[in-house]
């Protein structure tokens, strides 16, 4: 089950490493080495954590409740955020001196911005104390040596699909696909027209639904600003747009894609691993009746083992937090067993790794148990989504305005990636 390898060793790790290293050497010297410097609370405390989409997000309330089960004095209060907004708001929160206590790191980008202006208090006693204990993610939050969040989730990209609508068409289950094999498979997949049309497959708007996995499988940087590796994956995309196989950008940009798979108008859909938390509870709530498995991301051709991407999401500790040992405490214990624990009997997977969770995950209610969702959630390697540096804002910027214009046909593959490749080169400079 769920045993994500960790990034590759070297290469684009240690870039990662060096420009994450370079990017927080300022806060050494300011977050200093306690928990914002609170004394422990005593009595009833209300302890606030910033979240998205909380409704929609179980593994939040879940870790809430496990910790709120173990801490009788303390009640968990939420600062949901609407998840297109958490990056900008957070930033904006953590700038204006807010006192939220606990902050989830939604992705290492944000956890390097915060971690380098001394906004989170350093949390290293944490991860020394936890010995041995695996926590899959955890490398990427090492500055130095130094830890300013620990992780709790691991996630990395699978392909959904819809079991009912394969038997339908006579085609076999999606296994060791290649990317021309998936697209094939989609257009054979799509179905009908106007209201009543099933595609083939869905591709979410999100950049690295294209960039990403083409760097984690050509072992390529989205930094360094050669983008040529995604000249194939775009195409791909594009041909399947074109071909009515999956829904044109503009229209992605209006959808869910939760309601795209569990209304069945989309045979196949890659995501994240997050996701089977949501097919889970709606599965258990009667919300939808998608007869669902889960399968590997396609590879290249020629590729050996499985290669997809991913990352940690964490829990830190703000430097303003108003109960700072109280932070410090959920911190620990979401990232601990009784945390993975709560995450895990709601389909997540955590990064803290033993075989009782993988037993206990593979056990659920529900969960695609064949031998294909096995080989899924084992994947080979687990390249980071986003490398970091401190011109990873700015590059991300970029290539998603890129991105865009690339999907929506106002640029060719060839301009957009080289518009991509000349703007970069001026931030890189």
């Amino acid at each position: 089950m769920v045993t994500p390898n960790k990034p590759r060793e070297g290469g684009r790790r240690g870039r990662v490493r060096k420009a994450l290293v370079a990017l927080t050497a300022v806060a050494l010297v300011t977050a200093g080495c306690g928990s914002g410097g609170a004394a422990d609370e005593t009595g009833p405390v209300t302890l606030t954590v910033s979240v998205w989409n909380l409704a929609a997000t179980p593994e939040f309330q879940a870790v809430f409740d496990a910790f709120e089960a173990a801490n009788p004095d303390v009640t968990v209060e939420p600062v949901d955020i609407l998840a297109e907004d958490y990056p900008a708001k957070v930033t904006t929160m953590l700038a204006g001196g807010d006192t939220t206590d606990v902050i989830t790191m939604k992705n290492v980008t944000d956890y390097s911005r915060y971690a380098s202006r001394g906004q989170l208090a350093e949390v290293t006693d944490l991860v020394q104390a936890k010995g041995d204990a695996k926590l899959a993610g955890l490398d990427a939050f090492d500055v130095e040596g130094k830890y300013f969040a620990l992780p709790y989730r691991n996630d990395y990209w699978v392909l959904y699909y819809n079991k009912k609508l394969f038997d339908a068409a006579g085609i076999a289950y999606p296994e060791n696909l290649t990317w021309d094999q998936y697209a094939d498979v989609a257009k054979k997949l799509t179905k009908g027209e106007g209201e009543q049309k099933v595609y083939g497959t869905y591709h979410h708007t999100w950049r690295s639904v294209i960039q990403a996995i083409s760097a984690a499988q050509t072992d390529s940087d989205q930094i360094t600003g050669d983008f040529e590796f995604f000249a194939d994956q775009y195409k791909m995309a594009l041909d399947l747009q074109q071909a009515g196989a999956t829904l044109d950008f503009g229209s992605a940009k209006q959808a869910s894609y939760r309601t795209m798979f569990e209304t069945e108008k989309t045979a196949m859909m890659p995501m994240g691993t997050w996701y089977v938390a949501g097919v889970l509870k709606n599965k258990a709530e009667g919300k939808t009746a998608v007869d669902w498995g889960i399968a590997p991301m396609p590879q290249r051709p020629g590729a050996s083992g499985i290669t997809t991407f991913g990352s940690p999401t964490a829990f830190a500790v703000n430097k303003k937090a108003k109960h700072a040992a109280t932070a410090k405490k959920f911190v620990e214990f979401a990232a601990g067993m009784d945390g993975a624990k709560a995450i895990t009997k709601v389909g997540v997977v955590p990064s803290l790794q033993s075989p009782e969770i993988t037993e206990a995950y593979a056990a659920l209610e529900g969960m695609p148990r064949d031998e294909l969702a096995v080989k899924s959630l084992a994947p080979d390697t687990t390249a980071l989504e986003m490398p970091v540096s401190e011109h990873t804002s700015d590059v991300d910027t970029i290539l998603r305005e890129e991105h865009e214009l690339i999907m929506v046909g106002e640029k060719s593959v060839e301009d957009g990636i080289k518009s991509m490749r000349d703007r970069v080169k001026k931030v890189l400079d």
